[in-house]
């Protein structure tokens, strides 16, 4: 089954006000599209992405440096999304707000998991607030907020936008007028909506540093960031030995306050013998996605005299991205010598600092 991503980012954005549509404004030094294509770009079930454009703002586009199709909107949202619907070559369409930068990966699992048993999935949150509707009371237990992405058959919702003759403000009702059956998952708080100004100061920003240092003992290669690269030596310890991701994961445990890789995988526990040090990454992105946060980006440093880095660094960079659900140009690795001085320098073994920086919406 083909699965494919549709990024509304046509509107005006006139209730935001600024010097540019909020589409394209930074939050977090990163325009609020950027954030969702990024997303949707690096989920692994995720096959193609097709971003939604005002016409206008075709230039501005062009400036994100992304090597993601394009087509012109309409005037009004549900217009935008018929035409972003025609000629797409997939089984399944997620359609999805730019304006909503928050976006994890947890929910695009979600709608798509509801897809295999249903032709419209959608994800909403539970209200925590007590509610009324023209001045009464109205009972929150069966009040739910819908939020995006909304997954469709593709066939379907195309069907149904074509035969849609009154204006909508969500594809679920135009399906559902279509008589399409709506299914509802869990979304997430975090899945907010940029509407005004005020709401780009909704990230708390979090940094954390990691640190770690493995010796070499008797093998014929090493393993970093998941790569095997051969080597007069392997390193020592009591996983993998993976220096690298040992780092990023504590940087991460940092920037989250959750301590560090030894107290959630302590090396006296015969279990992690010789574990693949992924497990200890997926397990510190699992609680960033837990506090309703998401990944900025990695910056890793790689300490030694040897092995040469460099032409490993693509398939490092590929596969930390992978296992983290992140964009690879949001990981960034790097190596250098001591030269020749300390441990690193007389080749006894390697070093590794990492920092990360975690966006928790506040």
């Amino acid at each position: 089954m083909k699965n494919l991503a549709l990024i509304v980012a046509a509107g005006k954005g006139k209730r935001f006000g600024g010097q540019v549509p909020k589409q394209y404004e930074l939050l977090n030094a990163k325009p609020i599209l950027l954030h969702s294509v990024e997303v949707f770009l690096a989920h692994p079930q995720i096959d193609a992405v097709r971003v939604v454009i005002c016409k206008e703002h075709e230039e501005l586009y062009k400036m994100l440096g992304l090597n993601v199709d394009y087509v012109f909107g309409g005037e009004e949202r549900q217009d935008s999304v018929r035409l972003g619907l025609q000629g797409l070559e997939c089984d399944n369409v997620l359609i999805h707000d730019a304006a909503r930068p928050f976006v994890t990966a947890k929910i695009i699992d979600n709608v798509l998991a509801g897809l295999k048993e249903h032709e419209a999935v959608i994800p909403v949150i539970s209200s925590t607030d007590s509610a009324r509707y023209e001045g009464r009371a109205i009972d929150r237990d069966n009040l739910k907020f819908v939020q995006t992405p909304q997954a469709f058959k593709y066939t379907k919702i195309l069907a149904a936008h074509g035969a849609a003759k009154a204006i909508y403000t969500d594809d679920a009702q135009i399906a559902e007028a279509a008589g399409m059956e709506i299914f509802m998952v869990e979304g997430d708080v975090s899945n907010k909506k940029v509407t005004i100004q005020g709401d780009l100061n909704m990230a708390d920003i979090r940094v954390g540093m990691g640190y770690d240092v493995h010796a070499f003992e008797t093998g014929t290669h090493i393993t970093l960031c998941g790569v095997k690269i051969p080597h007069t030596h392997a390193l020592k310890g009591h996983s993998d030995a993976d220096v690298a991701m040992h780092a990023i994961t504590d940087a991460i445990l940092g920037a989250i306050g959750a301590g560090d890789i030894g107290e959630h995988f302590p090396p006296t526990e015969a279990k992690w013998k010789n574990a693949d040090s992924s497990v200890f990454l997926q397990h510190a992105a699992g609680l960033v996605a837990d506090m309703a946060a998401k990944i900025n980006n990695i910056d890793l440093t790689i300490i030694c005299e040897k092995p040469k880095i460099l032409p490993h660094k693509d398939a490092m960079r590929a596969n930390i991205a992978k296992i983290l659900q992140i964009a690879e140009n949001q990981v960034n690795i790097k190596a250098t010598t001591t030269e020749g001085l300390g441990f690193a320098g007389r080749e006894e073994g390697i070093a590794a600092q990492a920092i990360a920086t975690i966006a928790i919406l506040s």
